[in-house]
C-alpha cells in the first residue's frame, strides 16, 4: 500500500465497517482495473541488493523519480518512502526490503494498464542507470540471504518485523525476500463480490501456477515452483489463506468485517506516532477496550490501515485484490489483469468460471492450494491437472476480453496480452521450470544469469 491513511472521522459501530465496504460498489460502467508489481533493486556491478542510503541507494532513486515526475513525496519522519501522483491516483512505494513497487492508477483498459508499465520502466532506467541499479523481475530473491536485505526505514514495518517470528516461520522471507504482481478488481453489489471472490479465491492457484518463479533460494533449486507461495504458508494462519467461509451460506460484506474484526491488528496511527498495538483485538479498538490505549476509539484510518495488514489469496477492500502471482519480468506483467478482467468482468465468462468451481469442497481447494507452489501446472483437483484448468480459465478470458472489445490504436483487443500465459500452458513449461532447466544446463549451476535475463 502507498501510505497510511489518516481519515480521523470516529466509528463506534460495526455496521459503519460494514457501510464503509459497501460504499466500493460502483456500476458496470465505472469499473476499473488496477496493477500493482514489485521488484528487486540490485547493484548492476555486484548484483548485491541496494541499501536505503547513500549515493546509490533507494533514497536516491526515490528522490530522482520525483525530481522526474513531479509526484508527491510519502515521507516517513524525514525519509521519504514513496511517491504519489495526486493527478491519477497512482503511486510508487516502498516493501521492507527496497522492493521497489508500482501502484498502478485505475485505468479502464489493460492497454492503458500496459501503457503505464512501459512508461513507468522507462522512468525508472532514466533514474537508475546514472545510480548503477538494476530490477529483477522474480518471485523470491534467487541468491539474497535473509541477512543480506536491507531495511527500509518505514515504521509499520519494524512492528510487523518484532511480531512476524512470533506467529509463522516464514514472515520474515515474506516482507524481505518475495515480491508479487496483484490485480485489483471492481464489483456492482454485494452479490456480484461474493460470486467474483469465490472463483477468484478457487481459481487464485491457477494464477499462481502460471506465474511460477521463484524456484531459488540462496543459489540453489529450493524444491519449490513458486517458493514465494509456499512462504505464504507459514506466515500467519490468522490473516492468509484460502478463506472457506466465504463459500458458505451468509457470505457478504458482514461475514468479511466479522472475519476482518477478529484478524490480530499491527499497529495505530495517531498523528505522526505509529503505536504498536501487534497482536490485539480491532473488536476491543472498537469498544474502547484496547489493553494497550485504554479509551483509545477507533477510526475510519484504522479500520482501512487495518484492512491493508490482512493478506488472504484474495484481499476485500472497496475493491478485489488478485494477490496468487509471482512477480514477472515485464512482458507478463500485463497478463495478471488481462487474465483476471477476462474471467471476471464478464458476465458470460464468471458464470461459466463459477460453473467449474463451485463443486469442490474447501479441503479440495485447500489441497489444491498447497500442492501448487511445488507442483504448479501438475497439481491436481478432482482428477484434472491445473494445466487443463488453466488452459479452460484462458479459453473464458479470451472469449470475455473480445466480448469487452477494447481496442487499442492498432485495433487490438485486450487478448494480446494473454499470450504470454498461452504460451505456458501450451508447452506444460512453468518460468521457474525454464530458469531451473538453464541453471543445470548453460547457467552451469548458478543463478547469477538471472540478473542479466530476468532484469527489467
Amino acid at each position: 500500500m502507498a501510505r497510511d491513511q489518516v481519515d480521523m472521522t470516529p466509528i463506534e459501530t460495526r455496521d459503519e465497517l460494514v457501510a464503509w465496504l459497501e460504499a466500493g460498489c460502483k456500476p458496470k460502467s465505472q469499473f476499473r482495473i488496477g496493477t500493482e508489481h514489485e521488484k528487486f533493486a540490485f547493484a548492476l556491478e555486484s548484483h548485491k541488493p541496494v541499501p536505503y542510503g547513500g549515493e546509490r541507494g533507494i533514497r536516491a532513486l526515490l528522490e530522482g523519480m520525483q525530481a522526474l515526475l513531479g509526484w508527491e513525496p510519502i515521507l516517513d519522519r524525514d525519509n521519504i518512502i514513496g511517491l504519489l501522483d495526486v493527478t491519477k491516483g497512482g503511486a510508487i512505494s516502498l516493501e521492507p526490503g527496497g522492493q521497489f513497487e508500482l501502484s498502478g492508477a485505475p485505468v479502464e483498459t489493460i492497454h492503458e494498464t500496459c501503457s503505464e508499465l512501459l512508461a513507468h520502466l522507462a522512468q525508472l532506467r532514466e533514474v537508475a542507470e546514472p545510480l548503477k541499479i538494476g530490477f529483477l523481475g522474480l518471485g523470491m530473491t534467487p541468491s539474497w540471504t535473509r541477512a543480506d536485505m536491507p531495511v527500509m526505514p518505514k515504521r509499520r514495518y519494524e512492528i510487523m518485523t518484532r511480531y512476524m517470528p512470533k506467529v509463522g516461520t516464514l514472515g520474515l522471507d515474506m516482507m524481505y525476500r518475495t515480491c508479487t504482481v496483484q490485480t485489483n478488481l471492481d464489483f456492482s453489489s454485494e452479490a456480484d463480490m461474493v460470486k467474483k471472490m469465490r472463483v477468484a479465491i478457487a481459481l487464485q492457484p491457477v494464477a499462481t501456477a502460471l506465474f511460477a518463479n521463484s524456484p531459488f533460494t540462496e543459489g540453489k533449486p529450493n524444491g519449490f515452483l513458486s517458493m514465494r507461495s509456499e512462504i505464504w504458508r507459514h506466515t500467519d494462519a490468522a490473516r492468509t489463506g484460502m478463506l472457506p467461509w466465504v463459500f458458505e451460506d451468509g457470505m457478504g460484506f458482514e461475514a468479511y468485517v466479522d472475519y476482518a474484526l477478529d484478524v490480530p491488528m499491527y499497529f495505530l496511527k495517531r498523528g505522526d506516532e505509529y503505536i504498536d498495538v501487534a497482536g490485539e483485538s480491532f473488536r476491543d479498538l472498537l469498544a474502547g477496550k484496547l489493553a494497550a490505549r485504554p479509551g483509545e476509539r477507533a477510526t475510519l484510518s484504522d479500520w482501512a490501515n487495518h484492512l491493508t495488514t490482512i493478506f488472504p489469496e484474495v484481499r476485500l477492500k472497496r475493491y478485489m485484490e488478485m494477490r496468487g502471482a509471482d512477480s514477472a519480468p515485464s512482458r507478463r506483467l500485463a497478463a495478471l489483469p488481462a487474465l483476471w478482467v477476462g474471467l471476471l468482468y464478464d458476465d458470460q465468462s464468471l458464470d461459466a468460471a463459477w460453473d467449474m468451481v463451485k463443486g469442490w469442497s474447501a479441503a479440495e481447494r485447500q489441497k489444491l492450494r498447497d500442492d501448487v507452489p511445488r507442483l504448479a501446472l501438475r497439481a491436481e483437483i478432482r482428477g484434472r491437472t491445473v494445466r487443463e484448468l488453466a488452459r479452460e480459465c484462458l479459453a473464458l478470458a479470451r472469449a470475455g476480453l473480445r466480448r469487452r472489445a477494447r481496442r487499442d490504436r492498432e485495433g487490438d483487443d485486450e487478448t494480446i496480452y494473454l499470450e504470454p500465459l498461452e504460451a505456458i500452458v501450451e508447452s506444460g513449461v512453468t518460468p521457474a521450470e525454464e530458469m531451473l532447466e538453464k541453471f543445470h544446463g548453460p547457467w552451469g549451476g548458478s543463478v547469477e544469469p538471472a540478473f542479466v535475463e530476468y532484469a527489467y
